[in-house]
Formats: structure tokens, sequence, C-alpha cells
């Protein structure tokens, strides 16, 4: 452990957990590094991830955002490239867009389709698959309500999702960030968390919270109170 690492580490105490509001205090207290860092929730489930029944996936709008200025890139039919450019996307357009894509474009971040363009993009399914880019109805990505995902997306909509160990991670803001708004933001996944608790999920659904920014230590949450 370095230096730095190490006089972070001496603001915790050992084996100790704390409340939301004390967490982002010690988070943007530890956040010193030359360049502002990334605020990160990290949940762990009480679930199984290899059973169909515990998938925990969803999305959730924070109220002040991510800090991040999402790309967002639209792909869809006639009027709604016009609708979607005017909501806001960086980048829209139908077969014209779908044959930069497949010669390596990929100056974006999230991208919408319609519907009537899936059949369309399927062919790109070898390289938005990895990438993690392709458009998907579970997330709300393939939608004819193109003008409210990119307005949502542009305004801090993120997407969860559990990795096959059951661990959620999540950006919920920026150091700079105030503290009431960090709070507020990771308080808004929490509960979207929590209601997305599978039916066949049992026992403890909160493992372990961890709050931390992008260089400095975890500060673990007491996973029992009332977010």
């Amino acid at each position: 452990m370095g230096k730095r690492s190490e006089t972070l580490e001496k603001n915790l105490e050992a084996n100790k957990t704390y409340s939301l509001t004390d967490a982002v205090g010690l988070v943007k207290k530890s956040a010193n590094a030359k360049f502002d860092e990334t605020v990160e929730l990290h949940i762990r489930l009480g679930i199984d991830p290899k059973q169909s029944d515990q998938q925990v996936r969803g999305t959730v709008l924070l109220p002040h955002g991510t800090g991040k200025n999402k790309r967002v890139a639209v792909i869809a039919k006639g009027e709604k490239i016009k609708e979607a450019t005017t909501a806001g996307a960086d980048i829209s357009g139908a077969e014209d867009l779908i044959e930069k894509i497949s010669k390596g474009f990929f100056d974006f971040d999230v991208l919408v389709a319609t519907p009537d363009a899936m059949k369309d993009i399927t062919k790109l399914g070898k390289v938005l698959g990895p990438k993690g880019l392709m458009p998907n109805p579970k997330s709300g990505t393939v939608t004819f309500d193109v003008a409210k995902i990119v307005k949502e997306l542009k305004a801090g909509r993120v997407e969860f999702k559990a990795d096959d160990y059951g661990i959620l991670h999540l950006a919920v803001g920026k150091a700079s960030f105030p503290e009431n708004h960090l709070c507020e933001n990771a308080h808004t996944v929490l509960e979207a968390v929590i209601k997305a608790k599978p039916a066949a999920s049992k026992g403890i659904y909160l493992r372990s919270i961890t709050l931390s920014s992008t260089m400095g230590p975890g500060v673990h949450l007491d996973p029992t109170q009332k977010f």
C-alpha cells in the first residue's frame, strides 16, 4: 500500500460501518487526486446470479446526474431521426449510421433504436455486443419514444445489472458534487435496487454496500439502515 493510500485509510475506523451521510463525507475527504474522481456504489446482493429468476436489473434517473456528459446515438427511421436530434441526441441516422458503425465508428456511450430499425441492427451484434452497446428493450433503449429516452439519458439515467458475482457497480456522481447531491443520488439508486429485489431471493438481500471514489478507499455503509 502506498503512502497516499495509507494516509487515506487512517481516516476510517477498522470494521466500522457508516451512515450514508457520513460515508459521503469521508469519500469526499479522501478524494484528493489531481482529477475529479468518480464516486461509486458497490452493492453485494444476496442473490444467486446463476438463477434466471434472481436477476437484478433496472434503470434509475439520478436527480443530480452522473457528472459525465453521455454521448447518445439513435438509429431510427423517418421523423424519429429528427425527433432524436431535437431531443439532444449527439448523432442519429438510419442505414447510414448502421454502415458507419459497421466500419468502426463508436463515438458514443449509449445506442438507442426504434423497434422497426432493430432488424437492420442485428447484423451489428458482433461489434456492439462485446462493447455492451446493443440496444435492449429491458434497458429501455429499444423504443419509439426516442425523445423521452434521449432526454433521460442526457439528464443522468443509468442502468444497473448485477454481475456474475451478484454485485452491482454504479457511478453516483463526481467528488466535486455537493454532499447532499451525492447523498440524494446514492439514496435514489439504493431505493431502486431494493425495489428490484427478486421474489425468489430469500434471506438478506443487501449483504454489503461500499462507497468509494476512483482513487480512494472503500467506505462501508451499514446495509441495515433505512434508505
